[in-house]
């Protein structure tokens, strides 16, 4: 009969043999990821090219001095106000109905085309009755009625709609009708 086995005697793998394990699994997960490293050390050739890699280093070489600036900096009121007005700007971003406002875009820029295109000659000068004669024109009477409905849109009483970024005790005062200011809780 056979004797049991009463010691395991595990395989000591050689300093050499582990390093050879450990590079061919480096070298595994290199080659399953080699789009993405390429691309990360072409960012990093970027990065270094246009000199942020040294700017992050001296970032971080000095980092409590760099954020001691950056707090200091941030404390002042106009750092505040700039920030708050930031997010205000955003938000008001987030209102915008871009399907609406692309159609005044395109024609926005079509104006600026012609604009930079435009060079001035004495022929060109127009008289009081070249402006009469012109409201004639569709693309002028269009660009006119475009402008009205505009500026009738400025014109609509919106206060309902505004948002304020104000303090609560800087809300309470407010100016009255005939120009004074005034206390809304007195």
């Amino acid at each position: 009969m056979a004797k049991a086995i009463t010691s395991i005697q595990r395989i000591e793998l050689t300093e050499e043999q582990k390093r050879k394990k450990d590079l061919e699994e480096v070298e595994a997960a290199l080659l399953d990821n080699k789009e993405a490293i390429l691309e990360t050390l072409d960012i990093i050739k970027n990065m270094h090219e246009r000199g942020a890699l040294s700017l992050l280093g001296g970032l971080f070489a000095e980092g409590d001095r760099v954020l001691s600036v950056l707090v200091n900096a941030m404390d002042k009121p106009e750092a505040t106000n700039s920030i708050k007005n930031m997010l205000l700007m955003i938000g008001v971003l987030g209102t915008i109905n871009v399907q609406q406002l692309e159609p005044l875009l395109l024609k926005l820029n079509s104006g600026v085309a012609r604009v930079a295109e435009y060079r001035e000659r004495e022929e060109d000068r127009l008289g009081y009755f070249d402006v009469v004669k012109s409201l004639k024109d569709p693309e002028i009477n269009r660009a006119l009625s475009l402008l009205f409905e505009f500026l009738r849109g400025m014109g609509e009483n919106t206060k309902e709609l505004e948002r304020t970024t104000q303090l609560p005790e800087e809300q309470a005062v407010h100016q009255s009708e005939d120009g004074t200011l005034e206390n809304k809780h007195q």
